[in-house]
């Protein structure tokens, strides 16, 4: 299940999962954005003992966005212990997502 994220550190938020973390960078106007929450949805379900999945608007959070180097929405970064380690920009279809992300969880 994708959440929207609120912290007040966003290391802690990366750092702090014992699984990794797939980040949606999104925006609520973003149409793309809006057609990857369903997918998202489930590719969380189907991958929920292995992978956890947060929203984070980069709107409401534009230096993560610099930081990150989001130039693009929706722009889906996968941490582990951390770190990046994977970054897909744009739509993909969830059974696609599901096998990328397969062999990194």
């Amino acid at each position: 299940m994708a959440t929207k994220q609120q912290f007040n550190s966003f290391e802690e938020l990366i750092s702090g999962s014992n699984l990794p973390l797939l980040v949606d960078f999104y925006a609520d106007w973003c149409g793309p954005c809006q057609m990857m929450a369903p997918i998202l949805e489930q590719v969380g379900t189907q991958l929920k003992d292995r992978l956890r999945v947060a929203k984070i608007n980069t709107d409401k959070y534009p230096q993560l966005a610099s930081q990150h180097h989001i130039h693009a929405l929706p722009t889906l970064v996968l941490f582990k212990q951390g770190k990046p380690v994977d970054r897909i920009e744009g739509v993909m279809p969830a059974d696609a997502l599901v096998h990328r992300l397969q062999g990194l969880v």
